[in-house]
């Protein structure tokens, strides 16, 4: 088995980190820290989980650290920086869900999440943790940075285009919705049922943190800078990202479907749809899954529609997608849920 531990357990990314872990064949959590709930079951924070999860929450992961694995940090940005050296050092492997890795650039990093990187030694080791791209990488990795969930669906959404080199060089836009979840567990006003509910607003336009970590990795997988313009948007639903990606392409001729259903044939959990399909957020609503369907809409003009679960395939579920390949294990193990319909 697989001993992990969850720094961070009281958000929603700690809850799904475990919902998904009681039914893990080979993952055994065996600690969760948190400060503010120090001492308290999880169970009694979790009810969704009495009778599944017997723990208490400590204020500090057990001695010595080598008896772990893994350890995942669900945390807020900037605090897995602070504590992921001891782990490493110690032999333990880290899948950190906050943005603290994602970033190459540590000047970057600050621009965008206000304060400076501690350590900017290890950016260069984190493998960024999508796994329809970084599979070959993660069986050998310390540090991983699992990305974040409009990324992740930005991303799928471009990966075969930018790939093929088919990204014509003009800015792609990548509308984008999602749910209150994706804002976290704590108290905000415009979270609140009477503010969110009936309503539906942008917000972050022009300024969104996750606009670096989608510039930076499509220009990776285009070979070449890439413009994204990102808007999201929040709905009035409790979890789930539809992304609407509009793209120039460089081809008139292309067969778009033929070229989505080549890239992702061996993708376990990506799915595209056939041929004038729109996927819907309740499809994969507690899965792992993006569904994807590709709509060519003109001469070299493509949108693309991307849907997923912002806290399984935009989160929890993607990091024990890439713990299960970082330790040799089937890439599905403990993610096969279907979506939970109404």
């Amino acid at each position: 088995m697989i001993k992990a531990a969850i720094v961070g357990g009281t958000g929603y990314t700690g809850s799904e980190l475990l919902r998904l872990a009681v039914t893990h064949p080979d993952l055994d959590v065996v600690a969760v820290t948190s400060r503010q709930a120090a001492g308290q079951a999880v169970a009694d924070w979790f009810p969704h989980l009495r009778g599944h999860v017997d723990l208490v929450f400590t204020d500090r992961l057990p001695e010595p650290l080598q008896a772990l694995d893994v350890v995942f940090f669900a945390t807020p940005h900037a605090t897995a920086m602070h504590q992921v050296t001891p782990l490493l050092d110690a032999g333990v492997r880290v899948i950190d869900l906050s943005a603290d890795f994602r970033l190459d650039d540590a000047t970057v990093f600050e621009q965008w999440y206000g304060v400076p990187h501690v350590a900017p030694a290890l950016l260069d080791e984190a493998v960024y943790g999508l796994p329809e791209v970084a599979a070959a990488r993660l069986p050998d990795a310390r540090l991983v940075a699992c990305p974040g969930c409009y990324p992740t669906a930005v991303q799928l959404a471009l990966l075969p285009l930018a790939e093929a080199g088919l990204l014509a060089a003009q800015p792609v836009i990548a509308d984008c919705k999602s749910g209150v979840s994706g804002a976290g567990r704590s108290a905000k006003i415009p979270m609140l049922l009477a503010e969110a509910t009936e309503n539906v607003k942008a917000y972050g336009v022009g300024g969104h943190r996750h606009s670096a970590e989608i510039i930076q990795e499509v220009s990776r997988h285009a070979g070449q800078s890439t413009e994204v313009i990102f808007t999201p948007h929040l709905m009035p639903m409790a979890r789930g990202i539809h992304a609407t990606v509009y793209a120039v392409i460089q081809a008139d001729a292309v067969d778009v479907q033929a070229l989505y259903e080549q890239r992702y044939a061996g993708a376990a959990f990506v799915d595209v749809m056939p041929v004038g399909s729109h996927p819907e957020t309740r499809s994969v609503r507690g899965t792992n899954m993006c569904r994807v369907a590709v709509h060519p809409t003109g001469p070299g003009r493509v949108t693309v529609l991307s849907v997923i679960d912002n806290l399984v395939k935009g989160a929890s579920g993607q990091a024990i997608q890439a713990m299960n390949l970082m330790f040799g294990l089937d890439e599905v193990s403990g993610l096969n849920q279907p979506a939970a319909v109404p």
